[in-house]
């Protein structure tokens, strides 16, 4: 009946083209979730990231009370969004960061950071529940959380996000490079390795 409802909601206009609808209903059924929006087009790129506006946090680094975009300069960052109940999430998005985290670990150009981008089923896909997936996944990287009932996600809107697992990849300059649905970790590797050599300047 969610995924009914799903469809529904995205594929209610007359005039949607059936592209859409095949590529839509193949990411409910690799069990992605998506806003439904229409009028605005996902995932600003090659712009400057705007903030985040998160204010839940937790694994904070020392010394931190709140994180942004800002604290970041000079770094390339991996932002990985989540929401708890989401099955590519934990099929997809969770190992691909998990796999991309070990291979950075190291590294103090590159810093990853997952927030809940709850838009749905806000009673599950709350903070205390990204904490408890946080741990699951024995992640030690800030993990936040963006939306709630009756407060849409800033993150999300802020950079358009089309649900989850969604990952934004930003560089030195704090640019947005990739801002997507699930990217494959060699992609992501990749990516973030030309990143690494683009000259900072901050």
């Amino acid at each position: 009946m969610v995924i009914a409802m799903r469809i529904c909601l995205f594929f209610r206009h007359p005039y949607t083209s059936k592209v859409p609808y095949i590529l839509s209903l193949s990411l409910i059924l690799l069990g992605f979730t998506f806003m439904s929006n229409e009028s605005q087009a996902r995932g600003i790129i090659d712009q400057q990231a705007p903030a985040w506006g998160v204010t839940e946090w937790v694994q904070l680094p020392a010394g931190k009370t709140s994180l942004d975009i800002t604290d970041f300069k000079g770094k390339v960052i991996y932002l990985y969004c989540f929401q708890s109940w989401c099955p590519g999430c934990h099929r997809r998005g969770f190992p691909t960061l998990q796999e991309v985290l070990k291979n950075f670990e190291k590294d103090p150009e590159v810093v990853f950071v997952a927030v809940q981008t709850s838009f749905e089923g806000h009673q599950v896909n709350t903070f205390e529940r990204a904490k408890e997936v946080a741990a699951q996944y024995n992640l030690k990287i800030p993990v936040g959380q963006s939306g709630s009932l009756g407060k849409k996600s800033t993150l999300m809107q802020q950079y358009r996000t089309g649900g989850t697992p969604w990952t934004i990849i930003i560089d030195k300059q704090g640019v947005v490079r990739y801002n997507d649905f699930h990217i494959a970790s060699e992609e992501a590797m990749t990516l973030m390795n030309k990143l690494k050599t683009e000259k900072s300047v901050f």
